[in-house]
């Protein structure tokens, strides 16, 4: 496995890869591996000749009094999975070989970046539109491979694809889970042990609502209404950040469930910020 700092040459690279005939699988991370993390790699590696991880917390997602500085790292165990997944290349460039000083361009998707995560964080995805499509220039990348975890992060990331006439293909991989049924995410080692026994309870009170839509339920207002009676009993300490039923490629809100809808959540526990979402079937 090859470590590249430096964006010129992992381009290099990759455009050597490609002129011998060999596709490219990229799995864009921001690092701090878990087996949610694994198997991104796992598969990516099933879908190309060659495998590039990338490695970046990027700053231009977070914003102010987000927690960029505290976003937990460990680049050494990072290279050896990355290493022991078969990635051929791992990118690790800094946030000045990212942007320049003056860096003035940005790549948004308005429309469904407006809810859900983008109410609380409203350059989140600019930001992390903008990197991405940094990755995908750089690598020319074949498929790119992200979670299903961040529903609308994919959603807005194949729209820019789609408008943009980018040519690579996007998979999504289910959610892994703990055997409780919390989602593997980086930010969980935030959570004090208190807050750890509960959160699995967003889980829960997600597939209550997916329970109720299948017997019949279509009123999103009652549906939000049952999963915040069952957080306001079993998750006392959470801060709701948003509950939203929308559609699951448009991200518009919707007010009845009569076909497929994606019912997303961001819940803040302590110093943590936990997201989860449930498709909805009538």
């Amino acid at each position: 496995m090859q470590i590249f700092t430096n964006p010129q040459e992992l381009a290099a690279q990759c455009k050597a890869w490609h002129r011998a005939g060999d596709d490219i699988a990229l799995v864009p991370t921001m690092g701090y591996y878990h087996q949610g993390h694994e198997d991104l790699m796992a598969f990516a590696r099933t879908q190309a000749k060659r495998l590039v991880v990338s490695l970046f917390v990027n700053p231009t997602q977070f914003g102010p009094g987000e927690d960029l500085e505290a976003y937990p790292r460990n680049a050494e165990r990072d290279a050896d999975i990355a290493r022991s997944h078969g990635a051929d290349a791992l990118f690790m460039p800094q946030p000045e070989t990212m942007y320049a000083p003056d860096h003035a361009t940005w790549v948004e998707v308005p429309e469904l970046s407006r809810g859900l995560c983008g109410l609380t964080r409203p350059v989140h995805f600019r930001g992390v539109c903008t990197v991405v499509l940094k990755l995908f220039m750089l690598t020319g990348a074949d498929v790119a491979v992200f979670g299903q975890k961040d529903w609308q992060q994919q959603a807005i990331l194949r729209r820019m694809v789609r408008d943009l006439d980018v040519p690579v293909r996007i998979e999504t991989r289910e959610t892994v889970r703990e055997a409780d049924g919390l989602a593997l995410s980086s930010r969980n080692v935030y959570l004090s042990p208190d807050e750890r026994a509960h959160a699995p309870e967003i889980r829960k009170a997600l597939l209550f609502a997916q329970k109720l839509a299948q017997s019949g339920e279509t009123s999103v207002k009652l549906l939000r209404e049952a999963v915040l009676r069952r957080w306001a009993e079993f998750l006392p300490m959470g801060r709701l950040d948003y509950l939203s039923i929308v559609h699951p490629e448009s991200m518009a809100p919707l007010t009845e469930v009569t076909g497929p809808a994606l019912m997303a959540c961001a819940v803040r526990m302590g110093k943590a910020r936990l997201i989860d979402n449930i498709l909805l079937r009538p």
